[in-house]
């Protein structure tokens, strides 16, 4: 009697199930109708699509692949507001968010969202790129926040000026790197992208559009900068510029200590003068032929040395550096690049140097995606792993890490190099360590088909070796470009800021409808 009673209770709670279940999900079929029905009603000058949108549920990662109901290609900032005003004024009883989508560079779906609107952010710069260098105390560019750093160089070039900080690869959008940080090798001289915008548009989680600056809106503009889309859309930057040289000198040499290495790249970025325009590193593991490889494009200052030396199983450490020049200063430059580099204690042997244009060498890493695309190797999961080191821990994180839990480094570069935190703007939302000279670590592996221990999951596992390790050992370390996936992690991660961050979410974007895909906030859906 006892058995039939349970197995009749246990029919019951299925039954019901099934009931709620199906009743959800007649819920969110409606939702879904209402939904497309009302966006299909905007008076858009661009258009939203419904059907092709699989194309926005990729990123360069290859890894998380969620489907948006609806694709917007704006073409004007009143589309996005008037997108986003609709979404706030369905309140919560809607589920649609909205991410905005640059060239889909995200490594874990951070301009993706599931069900919701993604923006095609290139759809919304037809218009020329408006370059200020006579009237202005200080030339500057406005740009749209779909605008790509590659066209902003070439239209600035025009000008003889150029933006003063990069990041290593131009193909990518403004409002994309202004929403991290945008970091590179002048970044030491400069600060990253987000300490060289003077003002920006904005288009709130309410719809509303605000210009913003350090004088107007200092608050939103602050809370953008290196706020992981959370507060608002980028439309609009401007962007502050410099003039440009002609060429670049571009050095390469090697060190087989670490500590040697770091010490002269220390010693580099706090030179009065700034010696060099660029200074980033390398570490390279066990690669059989380094030197042949460089003289493809570099000449060896001693090439009977350079011959000789051998790279195979050994770790290795590449300083690599520009110096910026004119037809007019030339010789002068060169022979204060030779001094300086008399100062510095790297492997005589392993000097290299090219010179190129100025454009050439900021469009370097293109030349890279070219071959890649080419074997079919661009196309691949990223499970990059970005992070900002102290300078009291470097030495230390490097022992642990490099040769040992990191022993190989032909799947990708790994990228060391120090920057000053003075150049930093700490109003900003971009999360660093508290010291004043700390580095970036950026260990940059593709998981390469048919590669030994280049699966995802091999690379991935390794990236929380690196992790666990940093943990244990007091690293102190943040990462870039960060990804979490629980509140208490990113209280964490931000530190003395999060309380700010919470507000200006509060305040900017209160139904948590920008950039769900960072898992930051959650949206809190009513189905009643």
């Amino acid at each position: 009697m006892s058995y039939l009673l349970r197995k009749r209770t246990m029919l019951i709670v299925r039954s019901f199930t099934i009931l709620l279940l199906s009743c959800i999900a007649f819920k969110l079929a409606c939702c879904f109708s209402s939904s497309i029905s009302s966006l299909k009603a905007l008076p858009l000058v661009g258009h939203l699509e419904f059907e092709d949108v699989h194309h926005a549920s990729k990123d360069f990662g290859n890894r998380y692949q969620l489907i948006p109901l609806a694709v917007l290609h704006p073409k004007t900032v009143s589309d996005i507001a008037s997108a986003i005003r609709h979404i706030w004024m369905m309140g919560p009883h809607s589920q649609l968010t909205v991410a905005a989508r640059g060239r889909g560079h995200s490594l874990q779906g951070q301009a993706q969202t599931r069900h919701g609107v993604v923006i095609h952010m290139e759809s919304l710069h037809p218009q020329k790129l408006q370059v200020y260098s006579m009237d202005a105390p200080a030339p500057y560019v406005d740009v749209s926040g779909g605008e790509l750093w590659i066209n902003i160089l070439h239209e600035t070039l025009k000008y003889g000026l150029a933006p003063k900080s990069w990041t290593d690869y131009l193909h990518l959008t403004v409002g994309g790197t202004l929403s991290n940080a945008g970091i590179s090798g002048q970044a030491f001289r400069h600060g990253p992208q987000i300490s060289n915008v003077h003002q920006l548009e904005i288009v709130t989680g309410k719809g509303e559009i605000l210009n913003c600056s350090k004088r107007q809106n200092s608050d939103l503009f602050d809370g953008v900068l290196g706020g992981l889309g959370q507060f608002g859309i980028i439309t609009r930057a401007r962007i502050a510029l410099e003039p440009a040289p002609t060429m670049v000198k571009w050095i390469r040499v090697l060190y087989l200590d670490f500590s040697a290495f770091a010490k002269d790249q220390e010693q580099l970025i706090s030179a009065k003068g700034h010696k060099f325009d660029y200074i980033e590193g390398f570490v390279i593991i066990n690669r059989t032929g380094l030197l042949n490889n460089w003289r493809l494009s570099f000449t060896p200052e001693e090439p009977l040395e350079a011959s000789q030396f051998k790279s195979d199983g050994r770790t290795l450490y590449c300083l690599e550096l520009a110096k910026y020049l004119k037809q007019d200063n030339k010789d002068v430059i060169n022979q204060e690049v030779k001094e300086t580099l008399s100062e510095l204690s790297y492997v005589s042997s392993t000097l290299f140097s090219t010179e190129v244009t100025y454009e050439a060498f900021l469009d370097r890493v293109h030349v890279s995606e070219v071959k890649l695309r080419s074997k079919g190797q661009w196309e691949v999961p990223h499970p990059w792993l970005n992070l900002l080191v102290p300078r009291s821990t470097i030495r230390e994180f490097a022992k642990g890490v490099f040769g040992n839990i990191l022993t190989d480094t032909s799947n990708g570069p790994v990228i060391v190099y120090p920057v000053n935190k003075s150049k930093w703007d700490n109003q900003t939302s971009a999360v660093t360590p508290e010291e004043e000279v700390f580095y970036l670590v950026a260990i940059l592996t593709s998981a390469v088909p048919g590669k030994e221990d280049g699966g995802v999951e091999q690379i991935l596992k390794r990236n929380r070796r690196i992790l666990e390790f940093s943990e244990e050992a007091g690293i102190g370390l943040k990462q870039y470009l960060p990804h979490y996936t629980t509140r208490e992690e990113w209280r964490s991660h931000f530190g003395a800021k999060w309380g700010e961050f919470v507000r200006r979410k509060s305040r900017y974007d209160p139904l948590a409808i920008l950039a769900p895909g960072q898992r930051i906030f959650e949206k809190a859906v009513s189905y009643s």
